[in-house]
């Protein structure tokens, strides 16, 4: 939802806050939430004190922010654990550990620079004990609505600082390691795997170092300075990547691993340097961690390579709409081993429920010494696709009109408008089953389009069509 002008759009969403620093994005704007926030958990949640453990991924710039978020949720009377630069998913561990009332994170996720925001975490009964999570979109919406009626942050006085926390990277990298067994860390170790690792200077260098070392692998770390200036945009895809496919070249290494700000995305790069696309990512934790008669969650935008190793399983795959917490609550009504994202978002329940890069790590290098593969090997081993994606712009109040006319121009096929409208296009004689999933973006005032076919041209053709009838809405 945009609440500023196009140029300078503040979203608000499933996802959180996000606004461009300066504009949008003002301290003032981050204290208001901060304390909204707050305030939900009291009166929602029932805490009179509210636990939280508060965390930044490093882009630069991003202290004032934090400074405002931190203040106002201490002038709220709430206890804050602040872990200084963490990934997302390392602020999810804590909250676990110290069993906090919830989480906050000054992300942006993988957009651009001059992007920051605020993305928060609740906790919450599971069968694996209480754990914190995104907020579902019924809980976002209420925090939303509490952001908009708090005219201004409580004043701060000088007080009780926050809490600190010593080595929360070491403990998230410990917690995968031991969520993949103690066969798999001995099979890891014996293969020394040569790897590069771009953490885009940002907040999953410490923890990706931490867990890299303990597997014994060769590691040549790129974007490790934590001064949280990008080298390259940072979104982890395959034009952003080219620098780090030469090094993996280069350097003859087994695997490239390439993490967002936050860290809770990973798009991988096989022994030749090929970007083999984030779709894999989840697939491959699947394989690694799946067992007979498994049950998968994945959102509707998410490859069908998850349901053809769900079918090697005799296992299924629930389909939930976009978002981090929809697929969470797939997974918990399913009680699914895996869960996650075509965006490079796994989510192991072993280790957090939330979207975690070196969940996706661990268990990549597990699945690679445990069928003594290449990564393009493994890539190979499944039924091959291709997915095409596009960005359209789209004025605000327009997304619902725009999904509609495409539902209406495919309306003798499959159609489902869970979330946006996605079509199922099935086989003919002539050509493959595929689909496409059209939906507004929780994060950017756009359209996302997403195809999957048998071949590029068929994908593309699919989105042409699509980003016709969009013009034309």
């Amino acid at each position: 939802m945009n609440t500023h002008a196009d140029e300078a759009p503040l979203m608000l969403s499933v996802s959180g806050l996000r606004g461009i620093t300066g504009k949008s994005l003002t301290e003032a704007v981050a204290g208001r939430f901060a304390a909204a926030f707050a305030a939900h958990l009291r009166e929602r949640r029932g805490a009179p004190v509210p636990a939280i453990v508060f965390g930044r991924d490093g882009r630069a710039g991003g202290i004032p922010y934090a400074r405002a978020a931190i203040e106002s949720l201490l002038a709220s009377g709430c206890r804050v654990i602040d872990l200084g630069v963490a990934m997302t998913p390392t602020v999810g561990v804590v909250a676990d550990h110290l069993r906090a009332t919830a989480g906050l994170i000054l992300t942006a996720s993988h957009n651009p620079a001059e992007w920051n925001g605020l993305k928060c975490l609740v906790t919450s009964p599971t069968p694996r004990g209480d754990m914190a999570h995104a907020p579902d979109a019924a809980e976002a919406a209420q925090i939303i609505a509490r952001f908009r009626a708090t005219p201004d942050a409580p004043a701060y006085r000088e007080r009780a600082g926050p809490e600190s926390f010593k080595g929360a990277a070491r403990l998230h990298a410990e917690r995968a390691i031991a969520a993949i067994g103690p066969h798999a860390v001995e099979a890891v170790r014996a293969r020394r795997f040569r790897v590069v690792v771009d953490s885009v200077n940002c907040s999953g260098a410490e923890g990706a170092r931490a867990l890299l070392e303990a597997l014994h692998c060769d590691l040549t770390h790129l974007g490790a300075d934590p001064g949280g200036i990008f080298p390259h945009p940072p979104e982890p895809t395959r034009e952003n990547l080219a620098a780090m496919s030469e090094i993996v070249t280069r350097e003859h290494c087994d695997v490239g691993f390439a993490q967002d700000p936050d860290a809770d995305r990973l798009a991988i790069l096989d022994e030749r340097g090929a970007y083999i696309g984030e779709e894999y990512t989840l697939v491959f934790a699947a394989m690694a961690a799946g067992a007979e008669g498994d049950a998968f969650a994945a959102n509707l935008s998410t490859s069908r390579m998850l349901d053809d190793v769900a079918a090697r399983l005799r296992g299924s795959v629930a389909r939930t709409p976009v978002g981090e917490a929809n697929v969470v609550a797939g997974m918990l009504a399913r009680r699914c081993s895996i869960g996650g994202e075509g965006n490079g978002g796994v989510i192991w329940p072993k280790v957090t429920l939330i979207r975690d890069s070196l969940s996706a790590m661990a268990l990549t290098l597990a699945l690679m010494a445990r069928e003594r593969a290449t990564v393009s090997a493994l890539a190979a081993s499944t039924p091959a696709y291709v997915i095409e994606k596009r960005k359209a712009p789209i004025k605000p109040g327009l997304a619902d009109k725009a999904s509609r006319a495409i539902a209406a121009a495919h309306q003798r096929h499959a159609v489902d408008t869970q979330d946006g409208v996605r079509v199922d296009f099935a086989a003919t004689a002539s050509e493959g089953a595929a689909w496409l999933h059209v939906r507004a973006s929780n994060t950017e005032p756009i359209m996302r389009l997403i195809a999957e076919a048998p071949t590029a041209a068929r994908a593309r053709h699919i989105l042409d069509d699509a980003a016709e009838i969009l013009a034309n809405a």
